[in-house]
């Protein structure tokens, strides 16, 4: 799904005119409808009072059709028109005269320099007020409303965009808090970072139709990575296919007090379907390797405590580096080896990256399409820091093209950033995934890919999909406080059964 600017996504609503063809203020009622009906589902009670706030322009257009259409619904409503300006749009003009006469709809003008509207608790307060067009912050009187909207115990939603949110930048002012968000056709790219997680709250969005051939025509390159996506990434298992045909990952992880990492990782693997994973250890891991995880098998170093030599590397047709490695002199050395001699696909994570942060040589000397999966602050270190997560989007996907490497910046939207300038923000996942173990996990699964054949970007997409997928069913059997890291392995059998599924309906 594609992730346009909001100047794109009022390019798609002219085209949707043109083309279609339907009026603006039939598109409108279309768009208002949809919002409708997911709001009845989600706030079934009609006794709660609904309070819209309305602007000046077609977000305010939208939130008017909604008022009628909710009344008619038997919802109670009232609605507050802002005067932000004396500019109001003509549709938003022609949805005012809609609206049911004789008193049906509690209206309540709202000027500058009035008092701030007294609401009743739990009401359910919806925003219409400035929209996706909005390219200033919001001071003054009307910053104040939307300040003290915030701070009534009510329930908040917003239509398309919360008020004060930049779309496409980080927002600098006063912005509504939504609790919920319901987007139209497309999502904002400002959704799917953490700066706004307060404003946007839980988001939806829904199709309302747009022309189809003006969104295949939309340049970006920005994605959504929804199960249709990753449903196009899956490949069949043969009927006689064996452990060579899927693959011999090695992952080269762990050391003294750390071998967990490397277990998790190797389960990892080994659950993503790799017909083949070893571990390269240090000696004092044997034991530990060979009981906990009898499907592995073990490659052991010649230092007792850490990583400190290559293996041969013949066998094997992806690599993994870094979870629970350390960064000790040797294993700094080992690392620059491992990077000149492999020709085969290489996964980094943890300490491998902080060790490259600190050798920035050695980022340049890393191999075509090599994987990276730093956290926030791993990224840094490696990149540098940045004002705010939109810069820091930026910074990622440049470097993504300026080294030829895939860079998977993990959150609660992993953004999976190509060499080819593109980025996918993944769908999947929830809050219990944010516990020690999971970043190693998913650097298995990547790899337990790569060695099965898939292509690097796919494996960077498909790992990340099915990461947050299987986070995903194991919550249907933990809580979010209660889930750990190895509850995500254990779950991608049900994810791979339900991403197989997903593909049949598509």
């Amino acid at each position: 799904m594609k992730i346009c600017s909001a100047a794109q996504i009022r390019e798609l609503d002219a085209y949707t005119i043109n083309h279609e063809p339907i009026s603006s203020l039939e598109l409108m009622e279309r768009a208002a409808a949809c919002f409708t009906r997911w709001l009845i589902q989600a706030y079934p009670d009609q006794q709660r009072p609904v309070h819209i706030f309305c602007g000046i322009g077609n977000n305010a257009g939208d939130g008017l059709v909604a008022a009628r259409l909710l009344h008619h619904s038997g919802y109670d409503v009232r609605v507050h028109t802002c005067r932000i300006s004396p500019n109001r749009s003509e549709d938003f003009e022609a949805n005012l005269k809609r609206l049911p006469g004789h008193g049906a709809i509690g209206a309540s003008p709202i000027a500058e320099g009035d008092p701030m509207p007294e609401l009743p608790e739990e009401a359910l307060v919806i925003d219409a007020l400035f929209g996706s067009g909005l390219n200033r912050p919001v001071k003054g009187y009307w910053g104040d409303l939307l300040q003290h909207l915030n701070g009534l115990n009510v329930n908040r939603v917003a239509i398309d965009i919360p008020s004060g949110v930049y779309a496409d930048q980080s927002t600098t002012g006063v912005a509504f808090h939504a609790h919920r968000t319901f987007a139209f056709e497309l999502p904002k790219l400002a959704f799917l970072f953490p700066e706004n997680a307060e404003r946007v709250g839980q988001w939806t969005v829904r199709s309302i139709g747009l022309h189809p051939e003006a969104i295949a025509q939309a340049e970006t390159s920005n994605y959504y990575l929804t199960e249709e996506t990753a449903c196009t990434l899956l490949r069949p298992r043969a009927k006689f296919s064996h452990k060579g045909t899927h693959g011999h990952a090695l992952l080269i992880m762990g050391s003294y007090g750390k071998m967990g990492a490397a277990l998790l990782a190797a389960r990892g693997a080994l659950r993503s379907g790799a017909g083949l994973v070893s571990l390269h250890v240090p000696k004092i891991s044997y034991n530990i390797v060979q009981t906990a995880l009898p499907e592995a098998m073990v490659s052991l170093d010649g230092h007792e405590l850490q990583f400190t030599e290559v293996p041969q590397l013949d066998a094997y047709q992806a690599i993994g580096i870094g979870c629970g490695l350390g960064q000790g002199t040797l294993t700094q050395k080992a690392l620059s080896q491992l990077i000149a001699l492999a020709d085969q696909p290489l996964v980094l994570d943890a300490d491998a990256l902080n060790i490259i942060s600190t050798q920035p040589d050695l980022l340049k000397a890393l191999p075509s399409q090599s994987i990276l999966t730093p956290h926030p602050k791993e990224f840094e270190r490696l990149f540098g820091p940045t004002p705010n997560h939109f810069k820091r989007h930026e910074l990622q996907i440049r470097k993504a093209r300026e080294h030829g490497v895939i860079i998977v910046l993990k959150g609660a939207h992993t953004s999976i950033a190509l060499p080819n300038g593109r980025s996918y923000f993944n769908s999947t996942g929830n809050a219990g995934m944010a516990t020690g173990g999971s970043g190693d996990v998913l650097a298995g699964i990547i790899t337990g890919l790569l060695a099965q054949g898939y292509t690097p970007e796919a494996a960077a997409l498909l790992g990340v999909f099915l990461h947050g997928l299987a986070g995903d069913c194991a919550l249907q059997r933990e809580s979010e406080e209660s889930l750990i890291a190895g509850d995500i392995p254990d779950a991608l059998g049900l994810a791979y059964q339900q991403l197989r599924k997903a593909g049949n309906r598509h």
